[in-house]
């Protein structure tokens, strides 16, 4: 009530759909115009969403949108060419690779530096890494990584 007090447009759509919630919101917010998509919420309170909902922000089907989530406490930033993630040194992020390999992966301010190589789905190669500056950068040259950075949501 207060979000259309204040002039939020609120679109309501039968439970039983074939798209999420989250989908029906980023095709329409890239549907008014939008380049950049900040995500808050989205974990549904279930793994099975929360893993949904990172996969996809992730999708091709997306591929023309800056994408940044803050889902349950973890801040997802979906990286498709180069990324700037914010933090304290000592902060974990993890770059894991989603929808195939992630190729040419090149980073800057993480304590374990990637210098042109590759991710893959299901590996644990990206795992874990830490924060060395206030500022990391992340670039790849083909595919699709999530950079999750737990315990930041709500920062």
């Amino acid at each position: 009530d207060a979000a259309v007090a204040g002039g939020a447009e609120v679109r309501r759509y039968p439970a039983a759909k074939d798209q999420s919630d989250l989908e029906l919101a980023v095709r329409a917010a890239r549907a008014g115009g939008a380049t950049r998509v900040i995500v808050v919420g989205g974990a549904g309170g279930r793994l099975d969403h929360f893993l949904a909902n990172a996969l996809l922000l992730a999708s091709a089907a997306f591929d023309d949108l800056e994408i940044e989530a803050l889902l349950a406490d973890a801040r997802i930033t979906v990286v498709r060419r180069d990324a700037r993630l914010g933090g304290e040194p000592g902060d974990v992020c993890s770059l894991l690779a989603a929808g195939g390999p992630a190729r040419g992966v090149r980073t800057a301010g993480l304590r374990y530096p990637l210098d042109g190589e590759d991710l893959l789905p299901g590996s644990t190669r990206g795992l874990s890494n830490e924060l060395t500056d206030p500022v990391a950068t992340v670039s790849l040259e083909h595919g699709v990584l999530l950079a999750v950075q737990p315990d930041l949501g709500g920062t």
